[in-house]
């Protein structure tokens, strides 16, 4: 079984010559220095963590290159979930075309902040419908705002989301960060809804086992399953060690058989982003 993180970021320092948007809607760079594919593998290596998906940080703007260039060089370690300006004047052009790109599984879409809007607004309309009308996965962050998405789902029964790290509240830990849990448990109803149960540590309030959201993850894997669970840290943001984070799942969690891990390190993703397991050098 190949161990696949779902969301690791990977960025170089911002520079006179690549500056980044400063549009007030995206989160500050999780790290002052960056973090490169090549410091990212030593990291997975000592966890144990066979690839990757990369996610390109909201800060860098939607610029996936330094993502594609990764995945490109390391093809067994990194794959791609990119970002995408449904705004754009090319856009609809771009998503007719964005699986053609080597490494490319789908798009990540950060809904919170300024962008949140876009769920109500319209924006998305034809965006929804081009992605499932496409077989092109989309990763969606919507903290505590799951809901939200009902109506998507609703309307496009064929269009893979996944939700990214479990909807919580970003700002919040323990009880606080799954106050609108049952939300995103609505969502389960909907056969192709995903959830990435990443990022697990930074919203407990307690050291490994992190037992003070147990509860949580065990609701959501009883609403969905393990085989619509994916693992994920969210590295460069992770407040736990990285070890940490993967054995949560490896032995933290007492209701994961040893089928259930299997899906949900790895074979999950693999089928639902359709990036086959193969061995990593």
């Amino acid at each position: 079984m190949a161990i696949t993180d779902a969301q690791v970021h990977i960025w170089n320092p911002e520079t006179l010559e690549h500056t980044w948007p400063k549009d007030g809607n995206r989160a500050a760079p999780h790290l002052p220095d960056g973090l490169t594919a090549e410091q990212m593998i030593p990291n997975m290596d000592a966890a144990g963590v066979d690839r990757a998906v990369i996610v390109p940080p909201s800060w860098v703007g939607e610029d996936n290159s330094e993502g594609l260039a990764a995945a490109e060089k390391y093809p067994s370690r990194y794959a791609v979930m990119g970002r995408f300006d449904p705004t754009a004047a090319d856009a609809h052009d771009r998503l007719v075309t964005w699986l053609n790109q080597p490494q490319m599984l789908g798009i990540r879409m950060t809904l919170f902040r300024g962008f949140a809007a876009w769920l109500e607004d319209g924006t998305l309309d034809w965006f929804w419908d081009g992605c499932e009308r496409l077989g092109i996965p989309v990763m969606a962050l919507t903290p505590a705002s799951a809901g939200k998405l009902d109506r998507v789902t609703a309307q496009h029964p064929g269009l893979t989301l996944i939700m990214d790290h479990m909807a919580a509240d970003l700002s919040a830990k323990g009880d606080a960060a799954f106050a609108t849990i049952d939300q995103l448990l609505g969502l389960a109803k909907y056969a192709r809804v995903f959830v990435k149960v990443s990022s697990a540590p930074c919203f407990s309030n307690q050291p490994y086992p992190f037992a003070d959201i147990q509860p949580y993850m065990r609701r959501i894997y009883d609403a969905f399953g393990p085989q619509r669970l994916m693992w994920g840290a969210d590295f460069s943001r992770l407040t736990s060690t990285y070890p940490e984070c993967l054995e949560h799942f490896r032995s933290g969690l007492d209701f994961l058989s040893s089928d259930d891990k299997e899906w949900i390190l790895g074979r999950t993703l693999a089928e639902t982003l359709r990036w086959p397991e193969r061995q990593s050098p």
